[in-house]
């Protein structure tokens, strides 16, 4: 599936990575390049180690809970509990902020209503500040404006004096002149014509605006009024007069982000209830199957501790409530141990030897391995800690684990690599300034050798090699 699901060959998985000298290294999945993190990522689902310090790591509690979800395959409901948690996590922190700054969210929402509220009741349409400049302008100057066009108006009509009484004069008096309708006095005449009309049409239009100017104080008091509002309320805003109907937008589009707010912070709380809720669903479930799943490793490690000699012993997995919600969920895990009959179960961190402590965690690796659906496991020096007649037993059940699946076990003792299918040899050595790595497979005879070796040391003796020979065979028979 993790092939396909990128669109790699998926017939045989052959990962390479090939490392320069500069240190610089480059991935492949079946020929494909890759990067290091899916190489890693894979090589999870491909190989799975089993180290010689698993034994230290059950001193520590926080890791009794993560074997416990490995053996009941509950890893990835963990992880998406975990999952769960950090977005509930998440939504609590934002609705706390927000609700920290609701107090400041109300202040300025209070101002900015009465703000908006001011220049509702100043209601200043746009272009209307231009307008009342206008009228007011005309209205300060009507009582002028009256006279001078009366005066204008007199100028253009009066009798004496007047310009059309001056214009008609002159007309008569060159009109009587012979040849007054040829040459230069006819288009003097005409002009004069012309003049007379356009000073009738301008006497007329000062009666028109004449008529139409009034005088009206009270029109101008409220106009002068309604300008010193509209210039108080800008002074106030420190804008320009022509600019309050664009701060009364801005100002109301402010409260509407600000009772947006309002719903997000009913959203957040309705998030936060939710992710709530789905945590305790998904941790109640899992607390559960970790329940269920306990019983059952404590019984199949007391069943492994019994073949490594400690057959008294009593294996518990305790599941007991967190005070506290966790990313692992609600749930406390802890290995308990009674070594001796009689006595009662106490954390295993308390009261395990370290020869204990090295049995136990391989009963439990044995364990969670049988269980496992890794096709290849690795032992590297899991039984440390461990001689004789248990070795012996550890031996076994390593190879009964090879007869279902790949395993691969790093050992100095002779009792385990004697119950290997397969045994393969590795040496160290110093070639100039290089060191160099060499991995053999041994035939039987060099089986029994390096057996013998494990057995005796550097100098082999014909009954060291008869020990190894004899355990050799021995493993390999088919048990009774």
């Amino acid at each position: 599936e993790w092939l396909d699901a990128r669109e790699l060959p998926a017939d045989e998985c052959l990962l390479r990575r090939v490392v320069t000298a500069n240190g610089r290294s480059k991935a492949w999945i079946n020929g494909h390049p890759a990067t290091i993190a899916d190489l890693k990522s894979l090589g999870e689902q491909l190989i799975q180690i089993h180290g010689q310090h698993a034994h230290q790591a059950l001193m520590r509690e926080e890791t009794h809970l993560a074997l416990l979800d490995d053996y009941a395959g509950l890893r990835e409901r963990s992880q998406q509990l975990a999952e769960t948690f950090r977005e509930w996590r998440s939504a609590r922190r934002r609705l706390k902020k927000l609700s920290e700054e609701g107090s400041e969210v109300e202040a300025k929402r209070q101002l900015l209503r009465y703000q908006v509220e001011e220049l509702d009741q100043l209601g200043l349409a746009e272009g209307e500040l231009q307008t009342l400049e206008e009228e007011q302008h005309t209205l300060a100057h009507a009582e002028e404006t009256l006279r001078e066009t009366q005066f204008a108006a007199d100028c253009c009509e009066s009798d004496e004096g007047g310009a059309l009484s001056l214009l008609n004069q002159a007309y008569a008096h060159l009109s009587a002149l012979p040849g007054s309708d040829k040459g230069t006095l006819a288009n003097t005449l005409t002009m004069l014509s012309d003049a007379r009309i356009q000073v009738e049409e301008a006497a007329s239009e000062l009666h028109r605006l004449a008529s139409t100017t009034e005088l009206d104080p009270e029109r101008l008091a409220w106009v002068e009024e309604r300008m010193g509002d509209v210039h108080r309320i800008a002074r106030k805003h420190h804008v320009a007069p022509e600019e309050i109907c664009a701060l009364h937008a801005q100002l109301k589009q402010e409260v509407a982000q600000l009772e947006a707010s309002d719903d997000d912070l009913e959203a957040l709380s309705s998030q936060v209830a939710e992710y709530r809720e789905r945590y305790r669903s998904e941790a109640k479930q899992l607390t559960e199957a970790r329940q269920k799943a306990a019983v059952r490793l404590g019984k199949e490690v007391q069943q492994q501790l019994a073949f490594l000699a400690m057959g008294k012993a009593r294996f518990d997995v305790d599941v007991t409530p967190r005070e506290t919600p966790s990313p692992e969920g609600l749930d406390h895990v802890q290995f308990l141990i009674s070594a001796n009959p009689g006595q009662p179960a106490r954390p295993l961190t308390k009261v395990a030897s370290g020869g204990e402590l090295s049995r136990i965690s391989l009963a439990i690796q044995v364990v969670a391995a049988s269980h496992s659906t890794i096709p290849s496991l690795v032992f590297d020096e899991v039984d440390v800690g461990i001689s004789g007649a248990t070795a012996e037993i550890v031996g076994q059940l390593l190879r009964k684990l090879g007869e279902n699946g790949q395993v691969m076990t790093v050992t100095h003792l002779p009792q385990v690599a004697a119950q290997a299918h397969q045994h393969l040899h590795i040496e160290k050595h110093a070639k100039r300034d290089t060191t160099l790595t060499h991995m053999a497979l041994l035939d039987e005879r060099g089986r029994i050798s390096e057996l013998a070796r494990m057995l005796g040391g550097i100098t082999l003796s014909d009954q060291t090699l008869a020990h190894a020979r004899e355990m050799l065979y021995a493993s390999q028979r088919p048990p009774h």
